[in-house]
């Protein structure tokens, strides 16, 4: 390995003074850093010399890595000198004619991070701007179908009603269930300390009715519906089914957008109420086993710890979580180029936003309504 390596033979004796280089000039050579940061500068420093002969005829092997690290040394032009071997100058012409500018490291500047940062506010504030547009003509298409009913895409409207709401209850179910397990054990052991085991009903009603249940159906519904609206008008814009219907004159709010976010709209509170159920049954069922709270006590006491406008803040966090969760799934669908590697950056975007953007909306509803339920 060592006897193939790139080298540089310098023969002073010669005149004018000659470079020879040796060895494979190749990728797997020239792949190791500790070669590459031996090389480059000292052919950087023979570069120098505007009159040095260089002599690639000794060089074992020489492929386009090896001749585009020569050409970027050469300044990108021919050296005034320079002996090659048979194939070598085919090889150089090519790297001339195909070869692009490398971009250089830009140096280390106390302003990189404020730049960075206004630059992700840019892009942040362009987003908020394509989000605000989506949501007007959501509203625009909305007054249409209530204008025009026998004209509104129904049939997509229960398709996605079925995918998105009724295959989502089984997983919603159990997750919900098992966290209410586990957050009825972790406070009966806070609460047998004190003595105060009958509170465990208020605590869970509370925090499940009012903030996990909702929260934990939205998460769970943006990770699974939320990434298949992005997935699904993403392969529209690989097949060009996207640019077909604008051809044909079909609107994409009226007929992608707004089927989407009705039916996300109406299962979400279904979803988020059938989440809560699921939660106090597991609350239920760990309160008997370890604290002796039985179902019945269970059952008499909710009422009483839960008020009414608790459950509806919940329903209407759920309609605005569905509503969000769809527009930026078909956001970041119709933003997805026509490649693959878009698609699978498009619907990564569009889960982490759309988790993002529900715990947000959750903490600014906990805020608002703060003094509404208690």
């Amino acid at each position: 390995m060592e006897e193939s390596a790139p080298r540089i033979v310098r023969d002073p004796s010669v005149q004018p003074a000659s470079l020879r280089l040796e060895g494979r000039w190749t990728s797997a050579q020239l792949g190791s850093r500790r070669v590459w940061r031996q090389l480059v500068p000292e052919l950087r420093q023979a570069c120098g010399n505007s009159e040095l002969h260089w002599d690639l005829r000794s060089a074992e092997q020489l492929d386009h890595v090896g001749a585009q690290l020569l050409w970027n040394v050469w300044g990108r032009g021919w050296p005034r000198h320079v002996d090659l071997a048979e194939g070598q100058r085919s090889m150089f012409e090519r790297v001339e004619r195909f070869s692009v500018d490398i971009p250089r490291e830009r140096p280390f500047s106390l302003m990189r991070g404020p730049e960075a940062l206004g630059r992700r506010v840019i892009e942040a504030l362009a987003q908020a701007r394509a989000l605000t547009t989506m949501l007007g003509q959501l509203l625009l298409d909305i007054g249409r179908l209530i204008r025009r009913p026998s004209t509104g895409p129904w049939r997509d409207i229960s398709g996605h009603l079925y995918q998105m709401g009724t295959t989502a209850l089984p997983i919603t179910a159990l997750v919900g269930f098992l966290i209410g397990v586990v957050l009825a054990y972790l406070m009966s052991i806070q609460l047998r300390q004190f003595g105060a085991e009958s509170f465990i009903v208020n605590i869970l009603g509370i925090s499940l009715v009012r903030e996990l249940g909702p929260l934990l159906a939205a998460i769970l519904v943006a990770g699974r519906s939320g990434s298949a609206i992005t997935a699904q008008i993403g392969v529209m814009r690989v097949t060009e089914e996207l640019d077909a219907m604008r051809v044909m004159g079909i609107a994409h709010g009226f007929r992608l957008v707004m089927p989407r976010s009705l039916a996300m709209a109406v299962a979400m509170p279904l979803i988020g109420v059938w989440t809560t159920l699921a939660s106090l049954a597991g609350g239920m069922l760990a309160a008997d086993l370890a604290m002796n709270i039985t179902p019945a006590y269970f059952v008499n006491a909710l009422p009483g710890a839960v008020s009414l406008p608790n459950l509806g803040i919940a329903v209407l966090k759920s309609v605005v979580f569905g509503v969000l969760i769809a527009l930026i799934g078909c956001h970041y669908g119709m933003r997805v180029e026509p490649n693959t590697e878009s698609l699978g950056k498009g619907t990564t975007a569009s889960v982490v936003t759309s988790i993002t953007v529900v715990i947000l909306v959750d903490a600014l509803f906990a805020i608002v309504f703060r003094n509404v339920g208690f």
